[in-house]
């Protein structure tokens, strides 16, 4: 791919909105595709799935732990269901139901964490889903994804409609730019390699991949250091064979995530690499053991490093330190 990707100064569509589209493309010729939410058909935009497919979808209120409930039975009888809320809500009330109801029971239902991470901004800590990763990354059987772009928003909806696996997908609310090319391609566990690169590597998720692009290219022209960038987009199974074989390349890791420092992707990868005697320099971005600051998404990043600036300081420290 072109190092300086035009396409990253283009802005493209929120991921949900794109994960609405296709969900209503595929509930054209899929009368099994069922939505399920949490009074969240404005923030999850899916006010026009609703007006299309009225007895396709589903409203519980504000009540997470039955839409799982609701959403795990109507998947025991064979629909293809999509149960949409907060992430914040989802994996904090409904967790025993998580668990329980989805994994255990090999559930096939579809978890959309929409409004993830700090998309809720100035609404604060309360609604920031910082824990979501870890505490699902705990629970067997079920497949964590957080797509960067339109690109694998699309390719995720229209994989997870036709897995018969228990799958997490987290959005945030933000317009994304394309970071994706006509030969990109996307699989869960498969992460994608945006940006080459032989100085150091920076492994993110979700919308923490294109402030890791553009902090390349600010690294690239400053400092003459090309960094490679990788989409983590599947945090559980994570891709230990790319990673393998971006740590024998010996180069130092940067992981970057909007989540929690503890038991997110950093820690993932961090855990692999140790279990597998690798010793690259290696450090984590994401939100520390604290409260956030009140701000916006972007405020946020920007305070806490996750940002073109921030994450460029980082990878020259740990290239030259």
């Amino acid at each position: 791919m072109d190092a300086t990707i035009e396409k990253i100064a283009v802005r493209n569509q929120a991921n949900l909105e794109v994960f609405s589209t296709t969900l209503q493309d595929l509930a054209r010729t899929d009368r099994d595709i069922i939505v399920v939410t949490s009074d969240s058909r404005g923030s999850g935009k899916l006010v026009p799935f609703g007006q299309s497919f009225p007895e396709q979808i589903v409203e519980v209120g504000i009540a997470e732990q039955n839409l799982v409930g609701v959403a795990a039975g109507l998947a025991s009888a064979g629909k293809k269901v999509f149960a949409v809320s907060p992430a914040c809500f989802l994996t904090a009330r409904a967790l025993e139901q998580i668990k329980n109801d989805v994994a255990y029971s090999n559930n096939a239902v579809k978890l959309i964490g929409i409004s993830a991470g700090v998309s809720y901004g100035a609404l604060g800590s309360t609604h920031h889903s910082l824990h979501d990763f870890a505490v699902l990354r705990t629970v067997n059987n079920l497949i964590i994804a957080a797509p960067a772009d339109n690109f694998e928003t699309e390719q995720a909806i229209r994989l997870a409609a036709e897995s018969d696996l228990p799958i997490y997908l987290r959005f945030g609310k933000k317009a994304m730019p394309l970071l994706s090319t006509e030969e990109t391609t996307f699989e869960f566990g498969k992460g994608r390699k945006i940006r080459e690169g032989g100085d150091v590597v920076i492994i993110a998720t979700g919308e923490t991949v294109a402030p890791a692009l553009n902090a390349c290219e600010k690294l690239s022209r400053e400092s003459g250091i090309e960094a490679a960038v990788i989409s983590m987009h599947t945090i559980k199974p994570l891709d230990y064979r790319l990673l393998s074989e971006i740590a024998n390349l010996g180069n130092p890791i940067l992981t970057v995530e909007e989540h929690s420092i503890f038991g997110g992707l950093g820690e993932a990868c961090a855990s692999f690499l140790l279990e597998n005697n690798y010793r690259n320099k290696f450090k984590i971005i994401g939100i520390p053991d604290e409260y956030t600051v009140t701000g916006s998404q972007q405020e946020i990043f920007d305070h806490y490093g996750i940002s073109e600036n921030g994450i460029a300081d980082a990878a020259l420290k740990l290239c030259r330190g």
